[in-house]
């Protein structure tokens, strides 16, 4: 069962890209880069006060070993994923229990291969998908919104975790 919306984070140390997406249509709704106490804060209050009227999953994006040494930065990050998913309400576990994706993951569904290891590729890709031929990335002008308006580097990042769930759920369902 695919939820309404997808609220997507992208996890940092200090700070995490969110996007709110409608599932039917990929829309993206709200999003930005805000403080990570914040975020944690915004999964408990909109899952009590939108999941009344709708249903909304959340989709974290989680780290993947890749043999490599990693800095404290990376502990940090985790520890953030962990502090989101301990915010959700364990009201109905199927819709409300986080989802996860990795980027690797990511990578392969949103640019259809696993060499294009940077955010460029994947906004590029975004662009082509949902927004081709439309100027400034898709992101329009005030006057006239594109449909990535607004968008920050990690934004795009949190929007494209979401756009692998919703891809992979609807996958499923086939």
């Amino acid at each position: 069962m695919l939820p309404d919306y997808v609220f997507a984070i992208d996890p940092g140390t200090t700070e995490s890209g969110i996007c709110l997406v409608r599932t039917s249509d990929y829309r993206p709704i709200a999003g930005g880069k805000i403080d990570n106490e914040d975020v944690a804060d915004f999964i408990l209050a909109n899952h009590m006060s939108i999941s009344s009227k709708c249903t909304v999953g959340t989709v974290i994006e989680r780290m993947q070993g890749n043999n490599m040494p990693v800095s404290s930065d990376v502990f940090i990050t985790c520890e953030w994923i962990g502090r989101f998913q301990e915010r959700i309400p364990v009201v109905d576990p199927y819709v409300y229990s986080p989802k996860f994706v990795y980027r690797r993951e990511e990578y392969k569904a949103i640019c259809h291969n696993l060499y294009t290891h940077n955010d460029k590729g994947v906004r590029d890709a975004l662009v082509e998908r949902f927004a081709y031929g439309q100027p400034n990335f898709g992101k329009g002008t005030k006057k006239e919104p594109g449909w990535f308006y607004g968008f920050s580097k990690d934004q795009w990042q949190a929007y494209a975790i979401a756009v692998t769930y919703i891809d992979r759920c609807k996958g499923e369902e086939e």
